[in-house]
């Protein structure tokens, strides 16, 4: 037997057992390709311990939506509403996303797919450590990979800052365009911030919240071919 042979099946074995151990230990790496399916994915993150967080869960909040969706919506962590759900932004600010996207046609069933930079809920809703988001932010790029967007929106400063690393404030990039390993991927207000500034006034976080989400939705007919005469 070569050594080369000896050598790929002395190797087999750890490189299975170090596959169980990334729930439990932050200094696993998660390398790309690692999850051959989301369902796999989401059964790690409701065994994950990477962090503190995991200690204090209800459920693993890892992702709704079109499973092949051309467009993603990242957020910042779960809240109440999700922990006990398990699912992201179906609390008030998800229902407000919901009437955001259904403004210009756009559905979780045929278009998007949403996720959180954080799966497990911080105490209070307190913005995840960095700490957190680095255990947590392998997992988010292999759902990226899985779902392959061509567009990501950024739902505030906190999805900005983990998947950019840009640390500017969102009302000074918001409605820009990134790229970012080769997809468009642009801020937008959380819809917390959006149920906190009721007002639609012209400047107003609404109005401009619907001119970004206009812009979105043509960016979007773009890459499709769409005509977006439907709209």
């Amino acid at each position: 037997m070569s050594s080369e042979i000896q050598l790929s099946l002395f190797n087999e074995e750890p490189n299975f057992n170090q596959k169980e151990l990334i729930p439990k230990d932050p200094k696993i790496p998660i390398p790309p390709g690692t999850y051959p399916n989301m369902t796999e994915l989401v059964q790690h993150c409701n065994q994950c311990h990477r962090c503190e967080l995991g200690n204090t869960r209800t459920h693993a909040v890892v992702g709704r939506g079109n499973l092949k969706a051309p467009i993603m919506i990242i957020g910042e962590a779960p809240g109440q509403s999700e922990d006990e759900t398990g699912l992201p932004f179906v609390g008030r600010s998800g229902q407000l996303l919901e009437k955001i996207l259904a403004s210009v046609n756009l559905t979780t069933e045929h278009d998007v797919y949403i996720g959180n930079i954080n799966k497990c809920r911080p105490p209070s809703n307190r913005v995840p450590t960095p700490d957190e988001m680095a255990a947590c932010l392998p997992y988010l790029l292999e759902q990226i990979r899985l779902v392959d967007p061509k567009i990501i929106l950024l739902t505030g400063a906190t999805a900005v800052k983990g998947i950019t690393g840009d640390k500017r404030g969102i009302t000074k990039i918001r409605g820009q365009w990134l790229e970012w390993e080769g997809r468009f991927c642009m801020p937008i207000f959380h819809p917390s911030y959006l149920l906190r500034n009721p007002s639609k006034e012209k400047g107003k976080p609404k109005w401009l919240m619907w001119q970004d989400i206009q812009t979105v939705r043509s960016k979007y007919d773009e890459i499709t071919g769409n005509s977006g005469s439907n709209i």
